[in-house]
């Protein structure tokens, strides 16, 4: 499993002394994300990802987070087409957010807006969307942007606490994905986890109701719904070429 960084490689904080001028265009190719196989998901978005693709739980025995699976092998997204197009119906929120991303200070208490200026879309050439005007104040573009971000990162303290949850109640165990490719190759993927179903079942009545009044069993029973779709992910689409060699 990738970490969490991924397609961001030079970020800094978004100002009108440095970004005046600046324009992004968005939505027109996905290459940025072509070489990740997973991807965090927030668990709102469970239902949508679950879909489409697998959804498991990446980190340790301390840590984990919800990512779903988009390729078999470590550098491959089998959702990015040749051109750029992203393939599936359901972009993750973390996707649709670059290049954009939220930095906080050490007690989690300030966040300041940052851009990644490698971005394909960056742009001085009036392409897109303006981040400032000519007085420097905010466009709604990046108004909007910053409303986005911050929901996001709402989202995402209540996936940890889920997650959190499923720690206390040691429902987690790690699971190796085994792949055939075309041609007969054997591709195994791992560092990841998944819920244990006899644990589950065998919860309290009274934990399975609490999960259940917080909508945190709806999110696990989407979770290992999703995980068919390891059977399925290489027949919807073409192996890498050199697996098909």
């Amino acid at each position: 499993m990738a970490t969490q960084q991924l397609f961001y490689r030079s970020v800094v904080p978004v100002s009108f002394q440095r970004h005046k001028g600046w324009a992004v265009k968005t939505g027109d190719t996905y290459a940025f994300a072509a070489e990740v196989n997973s991807v965090p998901v927030t668990a709102i978005e469970f239902a949508e990802a679950a879909a489409e693709y697998p959804v498991v739980f990446a980190g340790n025995e301390d840590s984990v987070f919800p990512a779903v699976i988009l390729g078999a092998r470590e550098n491959e997204n089998l959702q990015v087409a040749p051109d750029g197009r992203w393939l599936g119906k359901f972009i993750p929120a973390f996707v649709r957010r670059y290049p954009f991303v939220f930095s906080q200070d050490e007690a989690g208490r300030t966040f300041t807006l940052h851009i990644d200026e490698t971005f394909a879309g960056c742009n001085q050439a009036g392409r897109g969307e303006h981040l400032f005007d000519a007085d420097g104040n905010q466009t709604q573009y990046l108004r909007t942007v910053l409303g986005f971000l911050q929901d996001y990162q709402a989202r995402f303290r209540r996936t940890r606490a889920y997650c959190d949850r499923l720690l206390e109640l040691k429902l987690l165990q790690p699971m190796q994905a085994q792949f055939t490719l075309s041609g007969g190759e054997q591709r195994s993927l791992s560092g990841f986890m998944v819920v244990d179903r006899q644990k589950l079942k065998a919860l309290p009545p009274e934990t399975l109701a609490d999960l259940m009044a917080r909508d945190e069993l709806e999110c696990t029973f989407l979770h290992l719904a999703s995980l068919r779709h390891f059977q399925d992910m290489l027949e919807r689409f073409q192996p890498a070429p050199e697996a098909a060699a």
